[in-house]
């Protein structure tokens, strides 16, 4: 549904109700798409936030692997006499 903001002005309560059975609202200025509304997510429950934030937390405890030492890894691009190849 499309519809200028002005008429929306007096509908906002209609419009948000449709907007969260699912319709698609468009809000227009001049003809032109300005503001979609859509229905916000369902937040998560105390359950779900902790569990992420378990899971966080032990990626986070967890040690890093070590990689190859930063002042040998450009070593491929010398020779044996510290020369460019």
């Amino acid at each position: 549904m499309r519809i200028s903001v002005s008429e929306a002005k007096g509908q906002l309560t209609e419009l948000v109700r449709r907007a969260e059975a699912g319709d698609e609202i468009v809000l227009t200025r001049h003809g032109q798409a300005v503001v979609r509304l859509v229905p916000m997510k369902a937040a998560t429950g105390p359950q779900a936030r902790r569990a992420l934030l378990k899971a966080v937390r032990k990626a986070g405890a967890a040690k890093a692997i070590a990689g190859p030492k930063a002042e040998r890894s450009q070593d491929f691009l010398y020779d044996e006499n510290g020369l460019p190849k």
